[in-house]
């Protein structure tokens, strides 16, 4: 089905639905300057680029290991490119990261990889002696399976039982099957659903974990543009990092670098990150568990598993992938191990990247450009119907229903509803009785107060009792404003984190994937009201 897609943009935070943190982050307040080292500019890329050609990227390996990775799948030729490209010492990317999401989980997972797909084309086109390939960082080792295993569809809620422990990343898709069933009773029935659900059985039931059904599922969808995807639970990668875990193990600095960094950070705002004196999990077959030291020794939390200093360096120099970073360590191994010079990630993802930078400071890692990850609203036909109907300012989509419901009330009614004018006489009356009374007795100003008041209760309960009769007039209007909230906004949250994009697949296919990212910003950093039809 061929779609019309058109872009709104407003600024974040005319939608009153993003933290002070972000919000003072993308308007560059000078608060937090000092937790970031680049600004969301070319300006900033420029310096990223200059910082990142300074530090020893062990390229082969990477491509090594992606090589590896995608043997079995046969990829993009641009995927393959990419790949070759990444090589070449003028080569960078763009990186974006999520967990293995079910079924990708909500929609700002498409949203944030669309995002580092613009940016490099955008990077592409303005400097063409170089090259951008986007990354995506697939964080499989998660395991927050109740995070990760559900998606809303059509108002009910699909989940993914599963008795199995550990990284998701590493379990194995039992009983997806009957989920797919589900899945293709509702929406096959669209004009791209038998396309979709063809996709989602390629992805899980040829797949021997979650993470490579994921993998796969990410490739199909966005191949096309270039997209690699990194799968980081990799002995080859983690050996890269082996050093700074172990230094992360022994010496406890990452823990002490960001302690001083939150205590900073939470004059001001909620700090995101706690860390341990260890930010590494032990990693094994149905375990993710924490390292923590106990007395001359270290121990994996819940389990048997114990190591003296001596053996715990040897299995870390034995078996690198059975260590798994934290969210302090995440994001060092990453920059490490990819040539990048700008991440894309949501608020809470932002507010914990300002924590780090001394971190990376004192491993003399460079520090990426951090961006805030794209917002969008998809406003359908019936939805686009409504906001002309009333008239709507786009901003207006973002106001609490009963807010959004007196505004159009007052709008379409002929009748006063407002008592303003007349509480202001009334309080000007009871002013000048005031002056009156105190001349005769001090005493008698708190009693003309207490009528003041006592009137003044009244005259507003009279203003929202002729404002619920006129609104009673309109319950037509008041039941469509709650269908259109119910559209922009589903259980009072925003839409990408309610809504899947498996729905918008099904029926416009690949055009909305590509109506995303004809719409995408790139480092403009607004929010984007998305017209489809």
């Amino acid at each position: 089905m061929l779609m019309d897609c058109i872009a709104h943009y407003l600024p974040y935070r005319h939608t009153k639905s993003f933290g002070s943190l972000a919000l003072d982050y993308i308007e560059a307040d000078e608060k937090l300057k000092s937790f970031y080292h680049h600004p969301v500019n070319l300006q900033g890329i420029e310096a990223a680029i200059a910082s990142r050609q300074k530090f020893p990227t062990r390229r082969r390996v990477l491509v090594e290991a992606l090589e590896k990775q995608y043997e079995g799948i046969t990829p993009d030729s641009k995927v393959s490119a990419n790949i070759r490209s990444l090589l070449n010492e003028n080569c960078f990317t763009v990186c974006t990261a999520h967990q293995p999401s079910l079924f990708t989980g909500y929609l700002y997972f498409v949203y944030k990889i669309l995002h580092v797909i613009k940016i490099a084309d955008q990077l592409n086109s303005k400097y063409p002696d170089k090259q951008f390939v986007p990354v995506f960082f697939l964080g499989s080792e998660d395991n927050d399976l109740l995070e990760l295993n559900r998606i809303k569809l059509g108002g009910d809620t699909i989940v993914w039982e599963t008795a199995q422990t550990g990284a998701v990343g590493r379990m194995k898709p039992e009983g997806i099957d009957s989920l797919l069933r589900r899945l293709e009773g509702e929406l096959s029935v669209q004009p791209h659903g038998a396309e979709m659900m063809d996709m989602l059985r390629n992805a899980y039931l040829d797949a021997s974990t979650i993470q490579e059904a994921s993998f796969k599922l990410v490739h199909a969808l966005f191949s096309e543009f270039g997209l690699v995807v990194l799968l980081p639970d990799n002995p080859l990668l983690k050996q890269e990092v082996s050093s700074i875990f172990e230094r992360d193990i022994f010496s406890h600095v990452s823990s002490q670098l960001v302690e001083q960094t939150t205590a900073q950070l939470a004059e001001s705002y909620k700090v995101q990150v706690n860390p341990r004196e260890i930010n590494l999990f032990y990693l094994d077959d149905g375990i993710r568990e924490r390292i923590v030291q106990n007395g001359a020794g270290y121990k994996v939390l819940n389990s048997q598993i114990h190591f003296n200093a001596e053996e715990l360096k040897r299995e870390l120099t034995s078996h690198p992938e059975k260590f798994s970073p934290n969210v302090v360590l995440r994001g060092l191994f990453q920059e490490y191990i990819l040539p990048n010079i700008a991440f894309v990630g949501g608020g809470s993802e932002i507010a914990y990247w300002l924590e780090l930078k001394s971190v990376f400071e004192h491993f003399e890692v460079p520090f990426p450009v951090l961006v805030l990850r794209n917002s969008f609203l998809l406003l359908n036909e019936r939805a686009v119907k409504l906001v002309n109907r009333f008239g709507l300012d786009w901003e207006d989509l973002f106001l609490p229903e009963d807010e959004l419901v007196r505004k159009l009330v007052r709008k379409e009614s002929s009748l006063q509803l407002e008592l303003r004018n007349e509480i202001d006489q009334l309080d000007q009356f009871y002013s000048s009785l005031a002056d009156t009374a105190g001349k005769v007795d001090m005493t008698l100003v708190k009693h003309v107060g207490a009528l003041q008041a006592k009137a003044r209760k009244r005259m507003e309960g009279l203003e929202k009792k002729m404002l619920r009769a006129e609104k009673r007039k309109y319950l037509s209007l008041h039941q469509q404003v709650k269908e259109l909230k119910g559209l922009v906004s589903p259980n009072g949250h925003l839409q990408e984190r309610e809504e899947n994009i498996l729905p918008y697949y099904a029926r416009y296919g690949r055009s909305i994937v590509q109506c995303i990212y004809e719409s995408s910003l790139t480092t403009e950093q607004e929010f984007t009201i998305l017209q489809i039809g």
